[in-house]
């Protein structure tokens, strides 16, 4: 299988959700020219908010090849990642993201992923949901906790 292979399967995904109930995602995690996982959005479904294709997908992989690490791994999606997404797939070291439709085709549809994008660059308090820092000093007795640990699996 080729690049365009894994992205024709992530879209195959993508309507198969929507002929199901689910959104119209899909998500494919590839290793060394092979299929890891495969995914599609889950949210109504699922009734889980979370439950977005490229997130299903990398709890799949991290659940088949016993690691929260994916580096190694790329993923093909059959849109461009929202940012919940986006972050997910930083967080789990994939190396290369392949994506088809854009957050212009999505905010089309009525997905305004575009939105959040633009609330990241924002100050905390210029956002539109309201954040208030409390009990920091308390707080960071975990994080002292954490860096005091030698025996810690970092990521």
């Amino acid at each position: 299988m080729d690049k365009k292979d894994f992205m024709r399967r992530a879209i195959a995904l993508s309507e198969e959700s929507v002929r199901m109930g689910g959104g119209p995602f899909g998500a494919v995690i590839v290793k060394d020219g092979e299929i890891v996982s495969e995914a599609s959005n889950s949210v109504t479904l699922d009734h889980d908010p979370t439950a977005h294709a490229e997130v299903n997908a990398i709890r799949k992989a991290t659940q088949k090849l016993d690691t929260f690490d994916l580096e190694g791994c790329e993923i093909y999606t059959s849109c461009e990642p929202c940012p919940m997404c986006l972050g997910a797939i930083y967080w789990a070291h994939l190396d290369r993201i392949y994506y088809a439709n854009d957050r212009k085709d999505a905010a089309r549809i009525g997905f305004d992923d575009d939105f959040i994008y633009k609330e990241i660059a924002l100050k905390p308090q210029e956002r539109h949901k309201q954040m208030e820092v409390l009990l920091s000093e308390e707080a960071k007795e975990a994080f002292q906790m954490w860096e005091a640990d030698g025996d810690k699996a970092e990521y």
